[in-house]
């Protein structure tokens, strides 16, 4: 039962996501933690405004399938570990907008690790900010095929920060998450969001403020 659940949740998540043009072709995978500690996530490949309980499978802790037969996302780890390294987190949602791609790579070619996000209302959506005063950094991290060394420059990034909250994969997409689905859904958009103020304030310049 608890199974079903979260597979509805996640397949209602991603139908959300890709519905706001954050899930292009088959881009993005969604995952959760389940009460014994393997996690469940999209399966590799699937349209994910099309998403079925029936494409959400098990993984462990490691990020190995639990039933022979079933490929889950090459980016596997890059969720297992973050479940491995917060043990509050109980859902990861990853987004290819075209916003956040566009910015990182803005971002990147001029020499910059980080998105600071500060003086948006909308920082009010992440657990623990109440007021718009606040600092919001996102990690910026070049992409790479190694998923061992990807994941662990991600971990290395998020133990500087006090609360992180999501990093983006330069040309690739966003990662964020919360204790549960509903709550990474929240923080997924808000994050895009604000995301895409960031792109057009760079894009309008220091007159936009």
């Amino acid at each position: 039962m608890e199974f079903q659940a979260i597979a509805q949740s996640l397949v209602e998540a991603g139908g959300f996501l890709a519905a706001q043009g954050w899930a292009p072709a088959t881009s993005g995978n969604y995952s959760a933690r389940l009460a014994d500690g393997t996690v469940a996530i999209t399966a590799s490949g699937r349209d994910k405004g099309q998403l079925t309980p029936d494409d959400i499978m098990v993984v462990d802790a490691a990020g190995k399938p639990l039933q022979t037969g079933q490929r889950s996302s090459a980016e596997t780890l890059l969720h297992t570990s973050l479940y491995q390294a917060y043990p509050a987190l109980g859902a990861v949602l990853h987004t290819h907008s075209i916003d956040g791609v566009s910015l990182s790579r803005w971002l990147l070619a001029r020499g910059q690790a980080s998105l600071v996000l500060t003086n948006y209302e909308l920082l009010k959506a992440f657990p623990g900010i109440t007021t718009h005063d606040r600092e919001v950094e996102i990690p910026l991290v070049a992409n790479s095929q190694d998923m061992v060394a990807l994941s662990q420059g991600v971990l290395d990034r998020l133990a500087a920060l006090s609360m992180p909250v999501g990093y983006i994969i330069a040309g690739h997409g966003l990662y964020s998450w919360g204790t549960t689905v509903a709550e990474a859904r929240r923080t997924t958009e808000a994050l895009e969001v604000l995301v895409s103020c960031a792109l057009k304030a760079a894009l309008l310049g220091p007159t936009s403020v």
